[in-house]
């Protein structure tokens, strides 16, 4: 079933403040408002691959996004607990203490890597937590500065339990696709990989889960820019993905990255409460012997791969 493109919020700043933090800053912070919170002292999580040293907002630590990545072959894995905490700790990281999290915000899909980290470290135990909009690109834009001094966070000593109560796992993803329990199952992919026409190169088989709602992680940006909007008719969206009230809902895609985009707009900005992720996603689910919708036979998916549709 084709659906009409979400329609982008004029009032996303109502939103977004109902969503803040104790420490004065919401779910999302814009570059203005993260160059006037001095007062929050957040930890500013520069989570670009490469690019850190050639300039990064002032007193920023360098966290490259593989840190809260899985390997390879299952890059949407959560690493073990005991390596979170080693980072967290390497990077100075208190649960205490706000966390502002800085993508490079090249491309919508940057927001993702953002997203990713955030729940990540909600899942932590870290509560004050911020995505800058844009990443890295809006503030050089907004005309702030720039550093290329980098500093040396000071190590912290955590205990870092992992709190459930947005993951998904694969076999609760498949007590739900067998009807042992109930979810709403979003999938936040492109069209192409929902239909079954492309797969992520680490999946063993394209398709997706069946029941699954295809909202695109895509429908929730302007046209070319990279800063999240969100949907201002939430009871609108609760409609178009039928969730009803207090109803579970699994946000997945190939590796957890795009679902990332997904959950913090149903989550942490629409406040839709029991919203999960799916940290695996169709990678991981695609290599169990679980039900599969929208996959194609051998001779589609040869023709797929022989045009490069996947």
């Amino acid at each position: 079933m084709k659906y009409a493109p979400i329609l982008l919020a004029s009032g996303l700043a109502s939103l977004i403040s109902g969503t803040a933090l104790a420490g004065g800053l919401g779910a999302l912070v814009t570059p203005a408002e993260l160059a006037a919170a001095s007062a929050e002292a957040p930890v500013i999580l520069d989570i670009r691959a490469k690019g850190f040293t050639d300039g990064h907002i002032a007193g920023a630590v360098s966290a490259p996004y593989g840190l809260f990545r899985g390997p390879a072959d299952n890059p949407g894995a959560v690493p073990p607990v005991d390596k979170l905490e080693a980072t967290y700790e390497s990077l100075g990281l208190d649960p205490a203490r706000p966390v502002v999290i800085v993508s490079q915000g090249d491309t919508d899909t940057d927001f993702g890597a953002a997203a990713r980290v955030y729940w990540t470290l909600k899942s932590s135990g870290f509560t004050e937590l911020s995505v800058l909009n844009g990443g890295q690109i809006a503030w050089v834009n907004a005309g702030l500065p720039i550093s290329t001094i980098a500093g040396t966070p000071t190590p912290t000593e955590l205990s870092i339990a992992w709190n459930p109560s947005w993951t998904a796992d694969t076999s609760a993803v498949a007590d739900i696709v067998e009807g042992k329990s109930e979810a709403v199952l979003v999938d936040a992919r492109p069209a192409a990989f929902f239909e079954g026409k492309k797969a992520h190169e680490a999946a063993a088989r394209p398709g997706t889960l069946p029941g699954a709602e295809n909202l695109p992680y895509t429908e929730f940006f302007r046209a070319g820019a990279t800063a999240i909007d969100v949907q201002s008719d939430v009871s609108a969206l609760k409609t178009r993905l039928g969730i009803s009230a207090n109803e579970e809902v699994v946000s997945f895609c190939n590796t957890g990255h795009w679902a990332a985009t997904d959950w913090f707009a149903l989550s942490e900005l629409a406040g839709i409460e029991n919203v999960k992720l799916y940290p695996g996603s169709m990678v991981e689910y695609s290599k169990t012997e679980g039900e599969m919708a929208n996959q194609p036979g051998i001779l589609d998916n040869l023709l797929n791969q022989i045009t490069g549709t996947n």
